[in-house]
């Protein structure tokens, strides 16, 4: 027990009978108990409370390094959606181009003819 021979037990025993005496010594006896018990509650306690804190760090690690790997993962979708856009611009630009080639241009030298009613109004 604590790393205490049978002897040295021996030894604080009759020293506590000598200075407590027959009549104190139970109550002593129970109140050293008392003690060791409660700072065995301690020392359990804050060994828990300090296990618990390295786990929640150990998890905050974790979470940060997924966390990382996500948001690279982000960043490179973003760039491969980015260079894909700028991959289909020419074939985009095409297609306008297509369409506008299409379309008949205006001649813009011939006077719009005004309609009848705007011709009365006039």
């Amino acid at each position: 027990m604590f790393g205490m021979s049978f002897t040295e037990i021996l030894v604080i025993a009759i020293i506590a009978i000598l200075f407590l005496g027959p009549e104190k010594l139970p109550d002593a006896m129970v109140q050293v108990a008392k003690f060791f018990r409660s700072l065995k509650k301690a020392i359990y306690g804050a060994k828990e409370a300090l296990d618990q804190e390295i786990k929640i760090q150990e998890l905050k690690e974790s979470a940060m390094n997924y966390k990382d790997k996500i948001k690279n993962s982000v960043e490179e979708i973003e760039k491969e959606a980015d260079l894909q856009t700028i991959k289909d611009l020419p074939s985009k630009l095409d297609s306008i181009e297509d369409i506008l080639a299409d379309e008949p241009a205006e001649d813009s030298s011939k006077p719009k003819k005004k309609s009848t009613k705007e011709n009365r109004d006039v």
